[in-house]
């Protein structure tokens, strides 16, 4: 089976949209806590990308595969650099990390401008 990384945060995007108009205290609070920890201060904000990168990909989220891909896509991060972050995720996560930090790569390729 292969993913779609594009559609899958398009999807989240817009059904998070929905709960921010439902729940949007909760939502502002989720996005707060987002911008805080994200940026950059004794740890620059693209080594916290590659954090969430790597805890994503051990906790299995596609969502999160996704959204910190594009992310990191958009700081100019290497697929050579995701592929290190994910040799790591495989050490500290086993055989399931190794399944999702495939998926990272294939996330990095489908965000990454053509070559």
């Amino acid at each position: 089976m292969t993913k779609d990384y594009k559609a899958i945060t398009a999807d989240i995007a817009a059904y998070s949209g929905q709960l921010a108009k439902l729940a949007p205290e909760a939502m502002q609070g989720f996005h707060a806590l987002a911008r805080g920890a994200g940026e950059g201060g004794a740890v620059d904000a693209r080594t916290k990308e590659m954090i969430a990168l790597a805890i994503g990909v051990t906790q299995r989220c596609d969502g999160c595969i996704g959204f910190h891909v594009k992310a990191l896509v958009k700081m100019g991060t290497t697929r050579e650099e995701v592929a290190e972050i994910m040799a790591m995720c495989v050490y500290m996560g086993g055989g399931p990390a190794l399944m999702y930090a495939a998926d990272a790569l294939r996330a990095f390729d489908q965000f990454a401008p053509p070559a």
